[in-house]
């Protein structure tokens, strides 16, 4: 392999002959995820894929050996050990890629330093968590019959979709059985250990203006997705409840700590309860008892 511009090898064919001979189905549709998704940790990669975290890391091992992927450890607390891995896009992966799309590597626009530069960004943890909530969804599909996330775009697809309107976190279509919801997500960056509590109410700010968005969308496809707001804890999916406008749209509450985001744990913004399946969401709430 020789050294170009951007840090960034020529992939030798003698390699990608290897590849050719070692990458599973499983690997490559892990190569077209994170190259959309930007990174991804051991756990997504065995909700997604791979079925056990054991599984994950032997392979994600075998796989950056290869330089399919790369990867980085994040700085943790004092006394906390070491963070995880957490896995990008590789050189090796990016030329596979390429060769699968008939295009030359550069023209996926990928740069090594940029990949890893993640690593670095403040928007690391917020990244990391939408991420980890469609591969919560894709785990339970596999435990589920019938149930599967068929769709997951990242924030910069949406972008391209919607960005004069709304540009949301993510976008999705779950399935169970016979029927089928799309959604689009919204997770407010989290706040820092300690932080003031400006910081929230700025975040919740920011997220309000995104909805007045959603409104404009509907508005113009005359389609009414539903808009799952997903926070980081109890504390603030209450602060949200309590702060963000009531919609005509279909828009839903959950924090992380209820857990697992296919079960009954979205609230209506327009309803105090009962909390409701992911599926129930494009219909209207139960009317009260006169």
């Amino acid at each position: 392999m020789s050294r170009r511009r951007g840090g960034t090898h020529r992939i030798a064919g003698t390699h990608l002959a290897t590849l050719a001979g070692r990458l599973t189905p499983r690997d490559r549709a892990l190569l077209r995820l994170l190259a959309e998704h930007q990174v991804l940790t051991v756990a997504h990669c065995a909700d997604l894929l791979y079925g056990s975290q054991e599984t994950a890391r032997h392979r994600l091992v075998s796989l950056h050996r290869l330089k399919a992927v790369d990867r980085f450890r994040p700085l943790v607390g004092l006394g906390d050990g070491s963070a995880p891995y957490h896995y990008v896009l590789g050189e090796a992966g990016t030329s596979v890629l390429a060769a699968e799309l008939g295009v030359q590597p550069h023209q996926l626009g990928y740069r090594r330093d940029q990949a890893l530069a993640i690593a670095h960004q403040p928007g690391l943890a917020q990244l990391l968590a939408i991420n980890g909530f469609f591969a919560s969804l894709a785990a339970a599909g596999r435990t589920q019959p019938s149930a599967a996330l068929i769709a997951w775009w990242s924030a910069a697809r949406c972008a391209n979709q919607w960005g004069k309107l709304v540009r949301p976190d993510g976008y999705g279509r779950w399935r169970c059985g016979a029927r089928e919801v799309d959604f689009f997500l919204e997770h407010p960056p989290p706040a820092t250990p300690g932080g003031p509590p400006a910081d929230q109410q700025r975040s919740l700010g920011q997220l309000a203006d995104k909805l007045a968005g959603y409104l404009a969308l509907a508005a113009q496809t005359k389609i009414a997705t539903p808009i799952l707001l997903w926070l980081d804890s109890p504390d603030l999916e209450a602060n949200a409840r309590a702060t963000l406008p009531r919609l005509p749209v279909p828009a839903a509450t959950a924090s992380r700590a209820l857990g697992d985001p296919t079960g009954p744990i979205w609230l209506p913004l327009a309803a105090a309860g009962p909390r409701r399946l992911l599926l129930d969401l494009h219909q209207p709430p139960p009317s009260r008892p006169a």
